[in-house]
């Protein structure tokens, strides 16, 4: 198998699939032909990485929003609607948009819009979780990452991807509280779990939810 290989002063090898392609990081010192037998050892790991990877992208290239289509924010399922007109608009059923605009524009659009509902809706769920916890961010952001649900800087801001408006309502609230309980301990020790199960005490299944959207978004063209 072909692979790029980097080594460093780190004290086992390590193996990754990125964008289908092998990576592996290794100790300076470690021979060749072990590294080799290492790479042989994950062979059927490392084929079904590659063919999951191959799927996803191909989906990827499948992936359209038009008129018709449905856009889920918060648990809400929204019907991508061609309205007469220039503006957009939308409510708890629809995503209004001015009629013939191109697949690209459509979805341009609609991300637009789960900007402004994640701006408003978050920062609701925000001021709401915040008043349980006796927290007070400085501030709720929304940006455009694609590895992070969120995060809580020492500043005491909360930031959010917009993607997480994708998420259901219990899972986008788990991300909500868990970021909010980073203000109280700025760690993943027992106390910090603890703080996020006084508020959310099915956090276990909604974090697997999160899980499992993050693998449903990887097949999914929304950048």
């Amino acid at each position: 198998m072909i692979y790029t290989l980097t080594r460093s002063k780190r004290k086992t090898v390590a193996l990754y699939i990125r964008d289908g392609d092998i990576e592996v990081r290794a100790p300076n010192r470690m021979p060749k032909r072990e590294i080799d037998k290492f790479i042989a050892s994950k062979q059927k790991w490392i084929l079904d990485n590659i063919k999951l990877h191959r799927q996803r992208e191909k989906s990827r290239e499948r992936f359209s929003l038009d008129y018709g289509s449905t856009v889920v924010c918060c648990g809400k399922p929204r019907l991508i609607t061609a309205i007469s007109g220039k503006r957009i608009g939308f409510d708890d059923e629809q995503i209004c948009l001015p009629a013939d605009l191109s697949p690209e524009v459509v979805k341009r659009a609609c991300i637009e819009v789960c900007k402004l509902i994640a701006r408003q809706d978050l920062t609701e769920k925000t001021d709401g979780f915040a008043r349980q916890l006796s927290v007070t961010p400085a501030a709720v952001k929304i940006n455009n990452a694609k590895s992070r649900w969120g995060s809580c800087s020492s500043k005491k801001n909360i930031n959010y991807s917009w993607r997480l408006i994708l998420a259901d309502d219990e899972v986008v609230d788990y991300v909500v509280v868990h970021e909010l309980a980073h203000m109280l301990e700025m760690n993943h020790s027992n106390r910090f779990w603890a703080i996020v199960e006084s508020i959310l005490p099915d956090y276990r299944e909604r974090r697997k939810r999160l899980k499992e959207l993050q693998q449903r978004l990887s097949g999914e063209d929304w950048d």
